[in-house]
């Protein structure tokens, strides 16, 4: 499991001129040039369908049922890739391979019955810790760690799915001008940046206005990775109209019952996330799905008329649209982060067969061949192994007669070979006082199981120690003190942590202590001092790492609001640097706001004011 964070660019000074995307009171006119054309009235007949092209591939409509169909927009796939990639750099993925099963037998059974074959559609799980689903407009729909966290079973999931399939296959991102217009010039946002501006508020008044400035600072340029964080953020977090919403409960409810599932599955979801996450009615799910209440109460009434249908598998339509993904790699060449994400998309839809083990071994060896191209006592073994391991055990669960395995079985013992013979050197790297950061985290990677394990995770703690790393610092003196208590580096390792207790102030680290801590006077004090810092902490990061961590913890709701409260004091102060033309300082603040608080109010307020900037020509 990981998260990624984004930096800011240090690209930040450009001439540029507007081009409004973002507003939702934007000018039909506007909207008109910038946003694709509005779908005709009535469905346009295809085109005959070209021979040279795989049937169903990405810009050919051939919907079951519905010969020819109608023609998909041939850019809005690629668009929807890109978008879908940035969201899994932006979020993480979520590494859990039985729930992406899971998660993809359950849609796939629901898409087969929904007579929709104008993109190939993916399923995945991105790592955030706040239950929530969302879909792009080309077939690209993920589900949160927190949403699975809650453990919904299978007939939850799939009316969650099918409400997402459903704003997929009725287009509902055409009828919200934002949506469909981010789309369309995503690829340009990327480029050229995204301006975010606090806009006019009556609650941050200017501080003052020198006539002779003629600057316009109500917006600062973000680009590259900060600016795909807030094209990809609004994207995925603008909840649809009332409309839309109940358009996809009712549809995607009858595609669960077709495809075997209970319907009332979806009241049954409802009642699960009140119960389970009721900070969700701020974050996640509930925000960007709201009218809670009566859709629960209308999904109660439409799961009485629904007559659930014999329960079938989907694996011919898994395999076509794996077969589509790899089409539309071959024809459109992406590269980089977006081709790993539709091979990681095409492994997911259809793990078994020739396809599925070409990828299983083409990403692990880039993964290995990385390793080993770094210094001896740098290569991160244990890390590798533990990746060919989990391939293996998919395959055996998946196609237990695979020659695959014999492979994978080969590799592991060279890599363990390796490993046990490097062994030897690294012991007297430990013996001789002198290493890197990197060689002590390599070397825990690589030998759990080495006596050596207290001594090198109470060198690690000291070096996380200097650099004000408290939550890896007191991870590691926990893991030396557990390892060997009473060893003299297990000893030493325990009264580190005594010295870091009094004074610590990350909330994770606090939470650690006190689930892994065995003396009873240490873990109180921790317990007490965690209760009163998280109503005080002061940085972002620092909540937001706990809500990562600890999603369901006890104090994870004093956690969510001291984080909105922070972030609001941050928005303040971009409208006071952007009115005085602080664009570094403004831009610091933004960018804290949407990388550690990207769903509290003053994200959401900084992404309704987002346009795209265009470089001026010279």
């Amino acid at each position: 499991m990981r998260t990624i964070r984004r930096s800011p660019s240090s690209r930040l000074y450009r001439l540029a001129a507007w081009v409004l995307v973002a507003a939702l009171a934007a000018p039909p006119s506007l909207l008109a040039q910038l946003g694709p054309e509005a779908p005709p009235a009535d469905p346009v007949p295809a085109n005959p369908p070209d021979p040279d092209q795989a049937p169903g591939s990405p810009g050919e409509a051939t919907s079951p049922g519905q010969p020819g169909g109608k023609q998909a927009k041939p850019d809005l796939f690629s668009q929807s890739v890109k978008a879908a990639q940035e969201a899994v750099e932006e979020y993480g993925a979520y590494d859990n391979p039985k729930e992406l099963e899971r998660v993809n037998r359950i849609a796939f059974q629901l898409l087969a019955k929904a007579d929709f074959d104008r993109y190939p559609f993916s399923f995945g799980m991105v790592d955030m810790p706040v239950p929530n689903a969302f879909a792009l407009p080309g077939g690209q729909i993920f589900v949160t760690r927190g949403l699975l966290d809650l453990e919904p079973d299978d007939d939850m999931l799939a009316n969650v799915l099918g409400h997402e399939i459903t704003h997929v296959t009725h287009e509902h991102y055409l009828k919200m001008k934002k949506k469909a217009t981010l789309m369309s010039i995503l690829g340009n946002a990327l480029m050229l940046g995204v301006i975010v501006g606090a806009g006019r508020s009556r609650e941050y008044p200017n501080p003052g206005h020198d006539p002779l400035d003629t600057r316009d600072n109500s917006g600062d340029i973000l680009q590259g990775a900060a600016a795909a964080s807030v094209v990809v953020s609004e994207l995925l977090l603008r909840s649809y109209s009332r409309e839309n919403e109940d358009d996809a409960d009712d549809e995607g409810q009858r595609l669960a019952a077709a495809a075997g599932y209970d319907p009332a599955g979806a009241q049954k979801f409802w009642a699960l996330l009140n119960s389970r996450a009721p900070q969700a009615k701020e974050y996640g799910y509930l925000q960007t799905h709201p009218f809670a209440e009566d859709r629960a109460k209308y999904a109660t009434v439409r799961a009485a008329e629904l007559k659930i249908q014999e329960r079938g598998v989907a694996d011919a339509l898994r395999q076509k649209t794996q077969g589509q993904l790899m089409t539309w790699i071959d024809k459109n060449r992406p590269k980089g982060p977006e081709l790993g994400f539709v091979k990681a998309a095409s492994l997911a839809t259809w793990p078994k067969g020739p396809v599925a083990e070409s990828l299983r071994l083409e990403k692990l060896h880039v993964q290995r061949d990385d390793t080993l191209a770094k210094p001896l006592l740098a290569r991160d073994f244990g890390t590798v192994l533990k990746s060919y391991r989990a391939q293996r055990e998919q395959v055996v669960g998946l196609t237990p007669e695979s020659p695959l395995l014999a492979k994978l079985d080969a590799e592991i013992t060279d890599l363990e070979t390796k490993s046990r013979d490097a062994y030897p050197k690294a012991v007297e790297t430990l013996e001789g006082g002198i290493y890197e950061t990197s060689f002590l985290e390599a070397f825990l990677a690589n030998y759990p199981d080495s006596p050596r394990v207290p001594e090198v995770a109470l060198s690690l703690g000291n070096a996380y120690a200097r650099l004000g790393n408290q939550t890896q610092a007191v991870a590691q003196y926990l893991r030396a003190s557990e390892a060997g208590p009473e060893s003299p580096a297990g000893i030493k390792a325990h009264a580190g942590l005594r010295n870091l207790a009094p004074n610590l102030e990350m909330l994770a680290a606090l939470q650690d202590l006190v689930d892994r801590e065995k003396e009873p006077e240490m873990r109180k004090q921790a317990e007490e001092r965690l209760a009163a810092q998280a109503k005080v902490y002061d940085d972002l990061a620092n909540g937001a790492e706990y809500i990562h961590r600890y999603p369901e913890g006890i104090h994870v709701a004093v956690v969510m609001e001291r984080l909105n409260k922070l972030a609001d004091d941050l928005y303040g102060e971009v409208v006071l640097y952007q009115g005085v033309g602080e664009t570094v300082k403004a831009l610091d603040r933004i960018q804290r706001i949407l990388t550690h608080a990207p769903l509290s109010p003053a994200a959401a307020k900084l992404r309704d004011h987002a346009v795209v900037a265009n470089e001026r020509a010279g």
